[in-house]
């Protein structure tokens, strides 16, 4: 081995799930005798440098007939927020083709805003307060029938990032609430209306704090604030350095090019000054979903020129105007295919997409082939049926993958398993705590840099020496593994309050401890757990007697745990 597994550990009780793990034990000891496989083991790399994949013409693969259990399973991993026995067999009955245009047709069934309201969470009461926000978030991830929307909702909000905890306005969770819809409702939708409704919306502006920004006043020196312009330009739109349409850099001299100078951010953040609330009313949160509005008085109607003139805006034009002429010219710039698309390949499918998976990609988020740009459903739809994607061999292979984000984790054991709230209060709370919970909670990201960057690199391992990147192993350390595995223990086992998982289907093969674990790797792992892996989970399960209702539970908290702790399902390829 290159370096030890952080994802090594013992499990202290495999024969009774009441026990809890304390302590971490070395590193060189592998869960419960299992040996560590892929990435994790850090024998293997996430590699996207694909040499196999060269053709730069579209190749989307039609959808197989007779899909097997596995290949449906494995679908799912990357296209849904979590999928349960009942979704495999609904994929294998109608392709893959006919599960994406079905969901694509599916409506929301509630609005986040709406949760709310329901929710009684519009109390005066609550005007300074995050309450009903987590049971909101989870309401939707946990039980919504609208698997990719969630999923694409996800990868969205990852990609323009607000967090809750960012904020300094009131109505905090209506706020996030009326953002999220935005993401959401878009989700299917168009890139550029994405860019619209984002930039117009009270959460970006507080969190990016370009509301309330004001034109500069040449008495005092105070010029507009220009967090917004830069990461417009830097995170949501053309990144740092000109790109190829195959998402690789353009070097002049070796060196990358820049795609902005600091004269362009201050010239773009012009445009986001005079915004405000579109009204004064501050007794209800109605406002909070209401688009921001620009003020005359306050904003710049002074000519700007970014990006070497490729951006002009006149002069005395008004904010709307300025708003359009800026975003449109950002929306249609040869960076934006490229450097969303492969984000967004991250998010879904793989931490290092080939140059020709990118390409592919960015061809159709550049034009679906009916002229339009920025079309999310056909960039879903190249994504997840691309040639690369939907190779079977990937299965086997130590250069292609992504570690499973922490949310992603939780999310695909609570809907393997039925996971209800009957009281629909979704206890989960905050699982921002690395020590004790997962690392990770949906809306609550520490920065507008995510929990985790795209481009993460983890120093001094194989993956930093191959020049790969792996952008969730930077919330992945001692603390957040072991904080993993007791937090899943106790959820596995208990649940969180009402929220109860259902393992009536697993009860009747948990005397037979191969059956259980065949059935625990297609619903969790798309049946990628190796059969080495699984004979040793085999031996610790047969320790556990099933002659009581007490063992047979015991049984299935510990092989569920096994499978979750397990580098194989930790690693989706």
């Amino acid at each position: 081995m290159d370096r030890p597994d952080p994802y090594h550990h013992s499990l202290v009780a495999e024969t009774a799930s009441e026990a809890r793990v304390e302590d971490p034990v070395s590193t060189s000891a592998p869960l419960a005798g299992i040996a560590p496989t892929g990435l994790l083991a850090g024998t293997a790399l996430l590699s996207g440098c694909g040499e196999g994949v060269q053709s730069t013409a579209t190749a989307i693969v039609a959808p197989k007939p007779g899909l097997t259990e596995t290949q449906a399973a494995r679908f799912l991993t990357q296209a849904a927020i979590g999928y349960s026995k009942a979704d495999i067999a609904e994929v294998r009955l109608t392709g893959i083709d006919g599960w994406l245009n079905a969901q694509f047709a599916l409506p929301r069934p509630q609005k986040f805003w709406d949760f709310l309201i329901a929710g009684g969470f519009d109390a005066p009461a609550n005007i300074n307060s995050t309450n009903g926000f987590d049971p909101m978030v989870w309401s939707q991830l946990v039980s919504s029938n609208d698997l990719l929307r969630q999923r694409m909702g996800l990868a969205l909000l990852n990609l323009w990032v607000v967090g809750i905890d960012g904020l300094s306005v009131s109505w905090r969770s209506f706020v996030m609430a009326a953002y999220l819809d935005v993401l959401w409702d878009n989700a299917f939708g168009n890139y550029r209306d994405i860019m619209e409704a984002v930039s117009t919306s009270v959460a970006m502006g507080n969190f990016l704090t370009f509301l309330g920004n004001v034109k500069a006043n040449p008495a005092t020196g105070a010029i507009p604030d220009e967090n917004y312009a830069r990461e417009l330009m830097q995170l949501f739109t053309i990144g740092l350095y000109e790109l190829n349409m195959d998402g690789t850099e353009i070097l002049s001299q070796g060196l990358p090019v820049a795609t902005y100078s600091q004269a362009d951010v201050s010239q773009a953040a012009r445009v986001w000054t005079g915004y405000g609330f579109a009204n004064t009313d501050n007794t209800s949160p109605t406002r909070m979903r209401l688009p921001m509005v620009v003020s005359p008085t306050t904003h710049e109607t002074g000519a700007s020129s970014l990006l070497n003139g490729a951006i002009s805006i006149p002069q005395g034009v008004d904010g709307a105007a300025a708003r359009k002429i800026l975003l449109d010219g950002l929306f249609n710039h040869k960076n934006t295919p490229p450097f969303v698309s492969k984000q967004l390949i991250q998010r879904l499918v793989t931490s290092n997409p080939s140059p020709a998976y990118v390409n592919r990609v960015a061809t159709v988020f550049a034009n679906n082939g009916n002229g339009v740009r920025g079309d999310m459903k056909a960039v879903l739809r190249a994504i997840l049926t691309d040639v690369e994607a939907r190779d079977d061999a990937q299965v086997t292979s130590t250069s292609f993958g992504k570690l499973r984000e922490p949310v992603l984790r939780l999310l695909q054991w609570a809907r393997a398993f039925s996971v209800t709230s009957p009281s629909k209060q979704w206890p989960f709370g905050n699982l921002s705590s690395g020590s004790n919970r997962l690392g990770q909670s949906p809306g609550r990201a520490p920065s507008v840099f995510n929990w985790f960057r795209p481009g993460y690199t983890p120093p001094g391992t194989v993956i930093a020496n191959a020049g790969l990147v792996a952008p969730e192993f930077q919330i992945a350390n001692e603390p957040s593994v072991i904080g993993y595995i007791n937090y899943m223990q106790t959820l596995i086992t208990s649940g969180a309050g009402d929220a109860k998982p259902d393992y009536t289907p697993l009860t009747a093969l948990a005397a037979d401890s191969q059956k259980l674990l065949d059935e625990l790797n297609l619903v969790l792992a798309a049946n990628q757990i190796s059969l080495a892996t699984l004979t040793q989970m085999k031996a610790a399960l047969d320790t556990i007697a099933v002659t009581t209702t007490t063992g047979i539970n015991n049984r299935i908290y510990a092989a569920i745990l096994l499978v979750m702790a397990s580098p194989e399902f930790l690693i989706v390829r």
